[in-house]
């Protein structure tokens, strides 16, 4: 393991509760009832394999198997895996690098990608974990990817009262460059413009990708109005604009993280 991937096992595993993490805030819930909506809606019907790639602790897993499908976890960080067998239900889970699958060629109906792209910052990395989820994926089959978008923290900054001069400048280097600086937070990250997610996904060999914007573009009203006295309403509104609005170009940047969803191509 290199010292980069060293570093995000750390930081998952004593830094982090990836576990609570979809429960912790409206940007968080929005994710979590967005990705599983999109999910629900693009994959193929109860029954269908899917290899969960960098799936965490395994809530997006568990959710997929209460659906009906056949769901198999891979990601890095040791305690995440044990944590993803011990759920209820249980999920088939093993420690492993996305961009050096252990899974057979054209074995899945279905690759998510939902956490791994954005822990790696180097583009040649980001197109061989794209690369091996389409390698494992059969030919018709998606790939669906998460990215963080390039705007996410600025704009969750100012939501939140928290975009100081440090952090504005931090913003103006973000617009250009795309990497977390670590003195701000998070563990080593990139984060994406819709473009480049859409030019890594074709680069790997996709088509037809479309790219969704996840929590919509009021998510960060959501995150003002937490502490107010509408903040359920907010909430309710800021969701539906997220179906609404989920694949509007125009729109796609303000949410906090992308779904890029792909086809690998039949011969």
């Amino acid at each position: 393991m290199d010292q980069h991937s060293s570093d995000i096992v750390d930081y998952y595993t004593q830094r982090y509760r990836e576990d609570q993490r979809l429960t912790a805030r409206p940007q968080a819930r929005l994710e979590w009832i967005r990705t599983t909506q999109l999910l629900r809606d693009l994959l193929p019907g109860p029954g269908a394999r899917v290899l969960d790639i960098g799936g965490g602790t395994g809530e997006y897993a568990r959710a997929l198997v209460a659906a009906g499908h056949q769901v198999r976890l891979v990601d890095l960080v040791p305690s995440h895996v044990a944590q993803a067998r011990d759920g209820h239900p249980p999920v088939e889970a093993q420690v492993g690098d996305a961009r050096a699958l252990p899974d057979a060629d054209n074995l899945y109906d279905a690759a998510l990608l939902l956490g791994p792209l954005y822990h790696l910052v180097r583009r040649d990395d980001r197109l061989q974990a794209l690369r091996e989820a389409v390698r494992v994926t059969r030919p018709g089959g998606l790939v669906v990817a998460a990215v963080i978008s390039r705007f996410a923290g600025p704009l969750d900054f100012a939501a939140t009262g928290r975009l100081d001069g440090r952090l504005l400048d931090e913003a103006r280097a973000l617009l250009s460059d795309g990497v977390n600086d670590l003195r701000i937070g998070f563990t080593h990250a990139y984060f994406h413009r819709v473009e480049e997610i859409t030019d890594e996904c074709a680069a790997a060999g996709l088509t037809d990708v479309v790219v969704h914007g996840v929590e919509g573009p009021a998510w960060t009203a959501a995150e003002a109005a937490a502490n107010g006295p509408a903040p359920d309403a907010v909430f309710a509104a800021a969701l539906d604009l997220a179906r609404l609005y989920s694949s509007e170009p125009a729109l796609i940047s303000a949410s906090a993280h992308l779904l890029a969803v792909g086809r690998v191509p039949t011969p």
